[in-house]
């Protein structure tokens, strides 16, 4: 069964060549396999059969049986179509067919009994078909069932007939050559404890339902096991590493943190910062590596958090790292950590790529002979000339940002490995945390420090633009920032959006100098330009800040009070959520303006309402995990999210998952390693892999 299921795609019945080119190219299906576990994203039922007499517009798809009575060719040019009157014993009913139909008079001639399926629609108060479905009753195929599964298809695949219909008689070829049953990946007590159904019957049942319940059956053991094995995996290293990866001990807290602690702190530490600091210590104590994730909302203190975390490392004789994704980040990191630290003895550093190459040689002999104590950085510090003398404490501020193989390598700058905290300010929802890192232990800073204010979201259309424009010269007037982002740097002929330099000159016109003074930061500038503008606005030389998105993670600017978000429907809400962080950072009440069109998606006009409704991060990010699953919440294009999900949806599967969870929890505090026989199939299936196997290891 394995060598039959891994034969390539274009050697199925009703492929070939060029077909298999396009299934490997578009929806990346190479095997048997592939097909097979390229699931339907619904299902239309065909299980009732309706009378000509019997149909109306507002059906959706049905199916009749019965006979073509007659064919005719009307209309000239575009217009041009086959028109054949369709009818049983109650009535008629119009098909119509614009393009690719010639075949179909010569498969289907006047009195010879067909099935045809399609959404009956109106033209000239006539009833008719567009384009249907035709079958011959006689070789309609025993396997297909009375629910249509339908497939995602693409145009390229249509262009080449490779449609949903197309895709479902391509796995009833499948299903009917099988040469066996399929080989069970579940434990049978385990199908038996949560009624599962086999995985013989799952993938049959799938894609050819004989009934709703089938499906649901199908769809919940196929579901389960997707997670449960994502889960296992993921809980097992976590087992292994607390078992055999020991962590220095920082037994003591001394000088540097509690000379902070009572002179230096900046202002009372919140609840939620007291306890991520008790949980943090516990595991910088315990002698086993930690690998904590660290969330918390734009603005919340895990700055704070992490530099207290570097002094405890700092009173046990080790040195810290703190690494950010770009040099602005990793600039404003060092600002504020060197002031807070100020009147203390305690040596922190810069390097990054524009570091001079003699203060690169002095942070790296500082480094080796272990004067340096906290070295705060971009990817230069994976070079393999940044040796530390005794590394203890690596930080990760929006790790996401760095593929799983760069973290590795900071991992391998110490003699035993260094306990490792991960920041993010992009709220993780549960489900994809436990997923994505499953493997740490999670601690979240869920309040804001005192004195902040909620920020203030409002929606405007374009033509109620004058009245925006007019609300921020009032507040400029009173001595405040506004940072004006759009989606695009020039006019896009595929995209109606609004475009930085077209809004630019609008912005010029409505705020003139010397009243007012522009920045402009965008991706194409020089990185000394860029630099440039933004220490303009930073200094409040300028008061409007006109950008592209590279602003979402950048400096702080208390001043700054007003987020304007042109073609905000254009963003997704994690981005949009991330923009709006960059205002609030003051005392003063700040406002964020969601710029948008009239003709919204249903999907973009959820994500503006969401914004305006809620300031909560992990709420916000719960309904952007709905809406588009996991793809792009976690910057996964940088990272490599490490599994594709076949069919189990994060967003909406959370029951499945914690389920799934539980069972992989139970199985390994029974039996840490899989070695009991009741768990052979366990042991099987993790060593086996999936061809889409993460290195497990390199997740931090």
């Amino acid at each position: 069964m394995e060598n039959f299921l891994k034969q390539d795609i274009q050697f199925l019945t009703g492929v070939g060549p060029v077909r298999g080119e396009i299934l490997r190219k578009e929806i990346s299906v190479h095997t048997f396999e592939d097909l097979l576990y390229y699931f339907p994203f619904r299902y239309i039922d065909k299980s009732k059969f309706y009378k000509v007499r019997e149909i109306h517009p507002d059906l959706p798809y049905i199916q009749i049986k019965g006979s073509i009575k007659k064919y005719s060719k009307i209309g000239s040019g575009r217009g041009k179509r086959i028109v054949a009157a369709f009818g049983d014993e109650t009535g008629t009913v119009e098909l119509v067919w614009f393009k690719g139909a010639k075949w179909i008079p010569e498969n289907y001639p006047p009195g010879k009994e067909i099935v045809i399926f399609g959404k009956p629609s109106a033209y000239n108060r006539k009833l008719n078909i567009v384009h249907p479905e035709i079958e011959d009753p006689s070789k309609i195929k025993k396997v297909r069932s009375n629910l249509q599964a339908v497939y995602s298809t693409t145009e390229k695949m249509k262009d080449n007939y490779l449609t949903s219909k197309a895709i479902s008689k391509l796995q009833a070829n499948l299903l009917e050559m099988l040469p066996a049953k399929f080989s069970e990946t579940l434990p049978y007590w385990l199908l038996q404890d949560l009624k599962l159904v086999t995985l013989d019957l799952a993938l049959k049942q799938i894609h050819f339902p004989d009934s709703v319940r089938d499906y649901k059956n199908a769809e919940l053991r196929l579901k389960f096991e997707e997670l449960f094995y994502i889960q296992l995996n993921i809980l097992q290293k976590k087992t292994v590493r607390k078992t055999e990866f020991r962590g220095n001990k920082f037994s003591s807290v001394g000088d540097y943190l509690n000379s902070f602690y009572k002179k230096k702190l900046p202002f009372e530490l919140t609840d939620a910062q007291k306890k991520v600091l008790r949980e943090i210590r516990a595991d910088l104590g315990s002698g086993i590596q930690m690998n904590r994730l660290l969330q918390g909302d734009v603005g919340s203190g895990k700055t704070l958090v992490a530099l207290m975390s570097m002094l405890i490392a700092l009173d046990n004789n080790y040195q810290a790292c703190l690494m950010a994704p770009t040099e602005i980040l990793a600039n404003q990191h060092f600002m504020s950590i060197s002031n807070m630290l100020k009147g203390m003895d305690v040596k922190v550093d810069l390097l990054t790529g524009s570091t001079k190459k003699r203060q690169r040689d002095s942070i790296h002999e500082d480094l080796e002979n272990g004067s340096m104590q906290i070295l705060i950085g971009t990817h230069a510090l994976l070079e393999d000339v940044v040796q530390f003398s005794n590394l203890g404490l690596v930080i990760i501020d929006e790790q996401h940002r760095f593929g799983v193989a760069q973290r590795a390598r900071l991992w391998k700058k110490s003699k035993v490995l260094p306990h490792v905290l991960v920041m993010t300010a992009t709220p993780i929802p549960r489900t994809l945390s436990m997923t994505l890192y499953g493997d740490l232990d999670v601690s979240v800073i869920d309040e804001l420090p005192p004195g902040r204010k909620p920020i203030i979201t409002k929606r405007f259309h374009d033509n109620q633009r004058l009245k925006v424009f007019g609300f921020l010269k009032k507040e400029i007037s009173v001595g405040r920032q506004v940072y004006i982002v759009y989606p695009l740097i020039k006019e896009s002929e595929k995209m109606d959006y609004k475009d930085l330099e077209d809004g630019l000159e609008s912005i010029a016109r409505a705020f003139p100098p010397p009243d007012y003074q522009i920045s402009v930061v965008h991706g194409k500038m020089k990185s000394e330009e860029k630099e440039i503008s933004m220490r303009h606005f930073v200094e409040g030389r300028t008061n409007i800040m006109v950008s592209t998105t590279v602003i979402e993670v950048g400096v702080d600017v208390a001043n700054a009070s007003i987020m304007v978000i042109e073609s905000a429907e254009r963003f997704g809400l994690s981005q949009l959520h991330q923009l709006r962080g960059r205002v609030g950072r003051g005392a003063e009440q700040s406002y964020c303006i969601l710029m948008s069109g009239y003709k919204l998606s249903d999907d973009g006009r959820k994500r503006l309402e969401t914004m305006v409704s809620t300031n909560d991060g992990f709420e916000i990010a719960e309904v952007d995990l709905k809406l588009r699953g996991p793809g792009d919440l976690e910057g996964t294009q940088q990272s490599g999210i490490p599994f594709n999900l076949k069919i189990a949806h994060l967003g909406k599967d959370q029951q499945i998952l914690t389920l799934a969870r539980d069972v992989a929890d139970k199985v390994l505090e029974e039996d840490p390693n899989l070695g009991m026989e009741k768990n052979f199939i366990f042991r099987k299936y993790l060593k086996k892999g999936s061809p889409n196997q993460v290195k497990w290891e390199y997740i931090s």
